[in-house]
């Protein structure tokens, strides 16, 4: 097996500071004896042995834009801004075959699909799901990234059950944070979808974590969007740092100071609603009240519940903000999807101009173009990540090298013409077309299917449980959408383009639609 040493291009250098040291270099001033402190510090966490493990790379397994030491470093900057086509060449090039693509967290094993079904139940000590969503975001430093089993215990048991039952204060919400967070739009008015949909989702969210008293709660809607805006900046930040010095770095980074504030927020919104719930024995279909009802041992502990819905808001606000922003300016690009989507809705409203459980299983329409849309702009290219811990066989002889990430390609499979007829053409309703072709397999072509074809929300045990409720709430909120308000770019506009970072695929925040009233 080859070998190469650590997380980032800078560490594989040599002599690499970070900027905030670079000024102490030859300074023989107060600055100075700072800077001899940090090196005596330095020392200190060598000696101690604050190194990253060594990555060992299997041999024999292809590595996209060489094997040699400049190409992989080359292309581990590459990857910051360019993985997706990475991806899609080492998939390309070693179809149905692992290959390594080099990232700033190192070279990251990718997996056929063949193996996900033999690793899906691999012990988590050894295949390890947490870690590499905590080194992605440095949950050391962010807290992003939590071992509890609580929350999905209870999304799995609960909401997912109740969904009918939670859906009809979802769209209550969902009207209250139309008419509050967007603008009034009479006439057509330019609006910054990403920001004005996160305020919007996590009003929605926030209804189903704990009712009305969490929607309407200011302080922790603010929270509940912060953490995950300070916990990303935060991480990026405290990456460009050598991991032995971060421990030190980590309290000059500001948006690192200001998680534990969106906690004290999360524990004020969250704790006094549970101690009256626990004082008057009511009961409630929330996340809130599942949580304390189901949670066992230290899991009761009303703090830590209140920091388990903060993270949860994390993976709920920002993904189903993500997914209708990416859809609307699809629509403005493609706007003869426009009218056959409202047709769709307004043949399943209730008198009370609501969707129900049927209505939502009957919009296939918005369903398919939802997964065509999430096919094109994944928020991730890579799921199924998991770290291996131990080097681990396969069950045909393969050996995974210890501290190894592995994941699966997904936006590289889902243009894979092997699965997808003409996988380069938007069809927005190209799964409704193969759901009526095939209707014994109709649950493989839904927008929450998990299957080898289908990974945006990953596989197995620890495939997203929270997709069936983000899914009822994106067509509920695209709904009102379409129904209430006309949609365009303003002239000459083209649909913007998304964000490459690192494996993330972010709609461009800054991007504006016009939109107004339909009269």
């Amino acid at each position: 097996m080859d070998s190469v040493s650590g997380p980032t291009v800078s560490s594989l250098d040599g002599g690499f500071l970070p900027p905030v040291l670079l000024q102490f270099r030859g300074v023989p001033t107060a600055k100075g004896a700072i800077g001899a402190t940090l090196v005596a510090l330095l020392v200190w966490f060598i000696f101690n042995g604050s190194f990253r493990k060594h990555q060992r790379l299997a041999s024999g397994v292809p590595i996209v834009g060489g094997s040699d030491k400049q190409s992989i470093l080359k292309n581990r900057k590459r990857f910051i801004h360019d993985g997706m086509s990475m991806l899609a060449e080492g998939y390309k090039q070693n179809k149905g075959s692992m290959f390594y693509v080099p990232s700033v967290l190192g070279e990251r094993l990718m997996i056929p699909a063949k193996y996900v079904e033999e690793l899906k139940t691999a012990p988590i000590d050894k295949v390890d799901f947490v870690a590499t969503f905590q080194e992605m975001f440095e949950g050391r430093y962010t807290t992003m990234g939590s071992r509890s089993t609580l929350h999905p215990r209870v999304v799995k048991a609960q909401l997912n059950r109740h969904l009918s039952d939670v859906m009809p204060g979802v769209q209550d919400e969902i009207r209250n944070a139309f008419a509050e967070d967007f603008p009034n739009c009479d006439e057509w008015t330019p609006v910054p979808v990403v920001d004005r949909l996160t305020q919007i989702v996590a009003r929605v969210s926030s209804r189903m974590f704990g009712g009305t008293i969490l929607s309407e709660n200011k302080e922790w809607i603010k929270a509940s969007i912060s953490f995950a805006i300070d916990g990303f900046i935060g991480a990026q930040a405290i990456k460009q740092y050598p991991h032995i010095l971060r421990p030190i770095m980590q309290y000059t980074i500001p948006t690192l100071s200001k998680i534990s504030e969106h906690y004290r927020a999360a524990e004020r919104a969250a704790i006094p609603l549970l101690e009256e719930r626990e004082r008057t024995g009511e009961t409630a279909l929330d996340l809130l009240y599942w949580m304390a009802d189901q949670a066992q041992g230290d899991e009761k502990d009303k703090t830590f519940i209140a920091g388990i819905l903060l993270k949860v808001s994390f993976a709920a606000i920002h993904t189903s903000a993500a997914a209708p922003a990416q859809l609307i300016f699809d629509l403005c690009a493609m706007p003869e999807y426009i009218e056959p989507l409202r047709k769709e809705l307004e043949a399943v409203l209730t008198a009370d101009g609501e969707i129900d459980k049927n209505g939502f299983h009957k919009l296939t329409k918005m369903d398919s173009i939802m997964k065509e849309s999430q096919r094109f702009n994944p928020l991730l290219l890579i799921t199924f990540e998991r770290v291996i811990t131990e080097d681990y066989p396969l069950q045909d002889g393969f050996v995974i090298p210890a501290h190894t990430t592995i994941g699966v390609p997904t936006q590289a499979i889902s243009m894979d013409p092997d699965f997808y007829e003409n996988p380069e053409e938007f069809d927005g309703f190209r799964f409704e077309k193969e759901r009526a072709k095939n209707p014994d397999n109709a649950g493989r072509q839904t927008y929450a299917a998990s299957n080898h074809e289908s990974m945006a929300f990953g596989f197995g045990r620890h495939a997203c449980p929270g997709r069936f409720f983000a899914s009822n709430e994106i067509k509920a909120i695209m709904g009102y959408l379409l129904l209430n308000y006309d949609m365009k770019f303003a002239e000459g506009q083209t649909r913007p383009q998304s964000h490459l970072f690192e494996t993330q695929n972010l709609p461009d925040h800054e991007a504006t639609v016009l939109f107004r009233k339909r009269r």
